[in-house]
C-alpha cells in the first residue's frame, strides 16, 4: 500500500522559507495570492495487511521522525 504523507507547519508558527518563497514570487512578477506558507510530501510503499495498520505504521513514522509535532500537523492518506 502507498502512503502520502502530507507535513505543514502549524498556524502562527513563523515560515521563513515561505517567506522567502513569497519574496522570489513577486520579484518574478507573480500576484494575486497573500499568502506563502511551504512544507514537505512523503510517499512510502508500505507493507501491511489492511489500510488500518498501514496507516499506524504510517502515523508511528511521522510521530517519530518525519514530522516535529512541536510545529507541524501532518495528513495520511492510505491507497
Amino acid at each position: 500500500m502507498k502512503a502520502m504523507i502530507k507535513v505543514t507547519l502549524k498556524n502562527g508558527v513563523l515560515d521563513p522559507q515561505g517567506k522567502a518563497i513569497m519574496g522570489s514570487l513577486q520579484s518574478l512578477g507573480f500576484n494575486g495570492y497573500d499568502n506563502v506558507r511551504q512544507g514537505k510530501y512523503f510517499e512510502l510503499d508500505i507493507e501491511a495487511f489492511s489500510k488500518e495498520e498501514a496507516k499506524a505504521r504510517a502515523t508511528d513514522m511521522c510521530e517519530q521522525l518525519l514530522a516535529n509535532t512541536v510545529i507541524e500537523n501532518y495528513e495520511i492518506e492510505i491507497v
